[in-house]
C-alpha cells in the first residue's frame, strides 16, 4: 500500500520560509518521480514542483520558481519542499504525490497546512 505522509506546515509571516517534509512507503521510491499539489481555499489542485527518480531533474510551476526547492533523499525514502520568501497567496493544503511531472497526480497524501499571514 502507498502511503505518503507530509509533515513541517505551519503559519509564517509574508516573507519567511517553511521546509515540508514528505515520508514515503509502499513503493520503490527512487524508481518514481514525485511531485508537490497544493490547493487553496475555494480553488482546485495547482501542480508546484516535481523531481525525477534519481534527484537530477527538477521542474516548477512559474508561481514559485526562483523561491521553492524540491529535493529527495532516496535512502530515507523521503522528499522536501523548500519554500522561501513566501507570500499571502502561497496559502494551501500542499501534498506531496507519487509521480505528477508537470500535472497533478491522483496518488497524493493527506496533506499538510501551510498559511502565510501576518
Amino acid at each position: 500500500e502507498v502511503q505518503l505522509v507530509e509533515s513541517g506546515g505551519g503559519l509564517v509571516q509574508p516573507g519567511g520560509s517553511l521546509t515540508l517534509s514528505c515520508a514515503a512507503s509502499g513503493f520503490t521510491f527512487s524508481k518514481y518521480a514525485m511531485s508537490w499539489v497544493r490547493q487553496a481555499p475555494g480553488k482546485g489542485p495547482e501542480w508546484v514542483s516535481a523531481i525525477n527518480g534519481d534527484g537530477t531533474s527538477t521542474t516548477y510551476a512559474d508561481s514559485v520558481r526562483g523561491r521553492f526547492t524540491i529535493s529527495r533523499d532516496n535512502a530515507k525514502n523521503t522528499r522536501y519542499l523548500q519554500m522561501n520568501s513566501l507570500r499571502p497567496k502561497a496559502t494551501a493544503e500542499y501534498y506531496c504525490a507519487k509521480g505528477g511531472w508537470r500535472q497533478v497526480a491522483a496518488e497524493r497524501g493527506r496533506g499538510t497546512q501551510v498559511t502565510v499571514s501576518s
